[in-house]
């Protein structure tokens, strides 16, 4: 690993997560707020209404604990879409633009190997994922412990966050994996984002009605079963490791292709 490309990818993009965590602390901010009994009436009348639009953002069960209410309106869909919309934007920063101009045959001209400038591309990437999932942990608990004091059971929502996790690091191998393989913008970063939204899509379509409700077998976003991880069932913890398997593959065949190919200068 390169510590001075490291220092500077930091450098460079540490805005790109500052922005990122303002987006999580508003929605997690309000959502986490929106507990209020009374408050909490009234959305599950406007679930009632419109069964179909809160369904297609997995949001059809609310639920009568406050996990159970963070689980549906924060963990269906939200938390998941923010950080990959980052991992997105990163994958493109931290690998696809150097390819696009041509400048990572000027990295690769230090006496740095094509591994360890990857890698440490890679290591940038994931710590911003994981650490934009702790500072949503970290915000979530404080917001609940000041005005819910002792209503989230902790321990079941550290657990449901490290489901949260595992899938985002697999999105993460997704979008990387691309990255490394091809030189084109619209391959590179249009490949990872267009299969990632798809996958939202199906999900989204499957959660809609019951006779499509077969398309969450097409989407690795199934495997993170929030339902089963915090009832601690070994099937939700399957899916994870599933998760965890194919992001290591991803990983690994992104860091070999990205070593044998040929880049442009």
């Amino acid at each position: 690993m390169s510590i001075p490309l490291l220092k500077r990818e930091i450098k460079s993009n540490y805005k790109i997560l500052l922005l990122f965590m303002g987006i999580v602390t508003l929605y997690s901010g309000i959502i986490t707020a929106m507990y209020d009994p009374e408050v909490g009436t009234g959305i599950n009348a406007m679930a009632e209404s419109m069964p179909e639009f809160f369904a297609a953002f997995g949001m059809e069960n609310p639920g009568v604990t406050l996990l159970d209410f963070l689980n549906n309106y924060l963990y269906g869909f939200i938390l998941v879409i923010i950080p990959f919309i980052y991992i997105i934007i990163m994958c493109y920063k931290l690998v696809s633009k150097y390819m696009e101009k041509g400048s990572m045959a000027y990295l690769l001209n230090t006496h740095y190997s094509r591994s360890e400038i990857i890698v440490t591309q890679l290591v940038v990437l994931l710590s911003g994922v994981i650490l934009l999932v702790l500072y949503a942990v970290a915000l979530i608990i404080i917001c609940s412990e000041i005005m819910f004091e002792g209503k989230l059971e902790i321990e079941k929502f550290l657990v449901l966050n490290f489901g949260l996790a595992s899938l985002e690091i697999f999105l993460a191998s997704m979008c990387f994996l691309f990255a490394c393989l091809f030189n084109e913008m619209k391959f590179s970063v249009g490949l990872g984002a267009g299969i990632g939204l798809g996958f939202f899509l199906i999900q989204m379509l499957s959660q809609v009605n019951e006779d499509i409700e077969f398309l969450k077998y097409f989407t690795p976003l199934t495997l993170f079963d929030a339902e089963k991880i915090m009832e601690y069932d070994w099937v939700g913890f399957a899916y994870v490791g599933i998760l965890w398997l194919l992001a290591g593959i991803f990983f690994m065949i992104g860091i070999m292709g990205f070593k044998k190919r040929d880049l442009p200068l």
